[in-house]
This record gives structure tokens, sequence and C-alpha cells, in this order.
């Protein structure tokens, strides 16, 4: 095979190898089957594998990696964000709905979580799920936008912490209740409906 020809095919695969499942929200953002509103600035999209009856992820159009890139200039961009958050929660009055940031993001791209307080969907299946939104590791938008104003960047958690929050023991985020495992915690959440 000649080298144009190699090269040729060499490019060919690799526009055909899939993105990293880290990237798949680039994806997602541009698939009208996911996308719930729109605005110059954000997308909002329902979540492809959400923790809750009600999931969606707000992203912004400009291109921002995660938290961690957030800076004094992005706090306009996160006041609306959390405009758009309100109008989710006048859509769904009686879902409880919060909205917050992962202090250590699995995505790239900045991206906030809307999502009710029931927990309950097939797609919430570990610990690690269950302690992301049910620690301080889901940091509340407000907490974001506070921080920003007053040190102009965000503090990352420590691996140390990371660690200790995604190790948390199990506890019902509605009451009292201590499951021994998911398996229980998932049949205790039914009992909230």
């Amino acid at each position: 095979m000649s080298k144009k020809r190699s090269s040729e095919a060499s490019e060919t695969s690799k526009a055909k190898q899939p993105r990293h499942w880290s990237m798949g929200l680039l994806e997602s953002m541009k698939n009208p089957e996911l996308i719930v509103k729109e605005t110059e600035k954000l997308v909002a999209i329902k979540d492809k594998y959400p923790k809750a009856k009600i999931h969606y992820l707000i992203l912004p159009h400009e291109n921002i990696s995660g938290i961690s890139k957030l800076n004094k200039s992005h706090i306009e961009l996160l006041e609306e964000f959390k405009r758009l958050y309100m109008e989710f929660t006048v859509m769904h009055k009686e879902a409880g709905l919060r909205a917050g940031f992962h202090a250590v993001p699995s995505m790239q791209r900045l991206h906030m979580h809307v999502i009710s307080t029931d927990m309950i969907s097939p797609s919430l299946k570990t610990k690690i799920h269950w302690n992301s939104f049910t620690t301080d590791f889901f940091i509340p938008v407000d907490d974001i936008i506070k921080e920003l104003k007053e040190n102009g960047m965000l503090k990352p958690i420590s691996k140390e912490l990371h660690k200790s929050l995604m190790g948390t023991p199990l506890k019902c985020n509605q009451c009292s209740f201590e499951p021994k495992n998911m398996p229980n915690l998932k049949e205790h959440l039914l009992t909230h409906k």
C-alpha cells in the first residue's frame, strides 16, 4: 500500500474511533432527543443515566472543562445556570429538586446536575453513585457562586477528602435509616413515595 493510502486509512480509522466515555457530554448536548431547553449560553439535557426520577444536566456552550477552571469571570454564567435551575423547580414543584456540581467530575465539560431527591432509578447502582449526590461531594450552585465571589476561584478538595466522601456509610437522604447495602437502600427509598 502506498504511503498516501496508508495515511488516509490511518486518518479514517482515527475518525471512526469512539471518544473516551468521559467526553460523552459533548455529543449529548447536541442530541435533539436529549435537549430539554437551550439558551444563548446554556443547554439543558436529560441525563442519559439518571440517578433519580428527574435528572438534568446544564452545560455551557462555552468550552469550560470543569469546575476547576472557573473564576470570577464566570459568576454571571453560573447565575444563568441558577436561573435555568429555578425554571425547572417551577416545572417540577413536587420533586424537591437540588442543583449542584460534583467536586471531582467524572465527565469532561462543565456541567451542573439538577436532580430530584427521590433518588429512584435503575441507573443508581453503587455507593459511589449515591455518595456523589448525598455528601459534601455534591456542591450546591449557591456555594460555588459564593466561593467565586469571595475567592475568585474554587479550592479543589484533597484526595483524602474525596476518598472519605466516597467511603461515607450509606444513609437515607430523607430519614435516619442506615441500610446495609445498596439493594436495601433502594428498597427503602420506595417507602418515601
